[in-house]
C-alpha cells in the first residue's frame, strides 16, 4: 500500500460519494504532487481489490465510495439532492427480473431519478402565469 493509495481511500472514506475530481482536491491538501491520472488508476485498482464502488448518479463523473456503503441512491433531477434507501426497496424489482430473465440485480449500484418532496411539480400550472 503506497501512502498515494492509503491518501485515496482516506479521502473516499471521508467523503463518503465523491467523484475522482473530489476526491483528488482532497488527496492534494495532504500530498499536492499526486495529480488526477494517479486517483484514477488507484479507484480502478481498489474497484476491483473490492475495496471501493462506483455509482452513476447522474450524467457527469462517477462518484465512489466504501464497498461496505450499501444503499440505493435516490436522486432530484431538479435540484440534485442525493438521498439513500435500504436495499430492500428493490427487491421486488431484484426477484422478478431473476425470474424472468435470469439477470442479477445489484441493487447496491443502482440510482434512481426523480423529484424530491421539497421541489414543486413543474407539470403543475401557475394560476398568476396564465393571466
Amino acid at each position: 500500500m503506497t501512502p498515494q493509495r492509503q491518501l485515496v481511500i482516506d479521502a473516499v472514506r471521508d467523503l463518503g460519494h465523491a467523484t475522482p475530481e473530489q476526491i483528488c482536491a482532497q488527496v492534494q491538501s495532504a500530498a499536492p504532487a499526486v495529480n488526477i491520472t494517479t486517483v484514477y488508476r488507484t479507484l480502478d485498482l481498489l474497484e476491483r481489490l473490492g475495496m471501493v464502488r462506483h455509482t452513476h448518479l447522474g450524467h457527469g463523473a462517477p462518484t465512489y465510495s466504501e464497498q461496505e456503503h450499501q444503499h440505493v441512491h435516490l436522486v432530484c433531477h431538479n435540484c440534485g439532492t442525493v438521498m439513500e434507501a435500504p436495499t430492500d426497496l428493490m427487491d421486488g424489482l431484484a426477484e422478478r427480473l431473476r425470474r424472468e430473465s435470469g439477470f442479477e440485480l445489484d441493487v447496491t449500484h443502482v440510482a434512481l431519478s426523480g423529484r424530491c418532496a421539497d421541489c414543486p411539480d413543474e407539470t403543475q400550472i401557475d394560476p398568476e402565469e396564465t393571466r
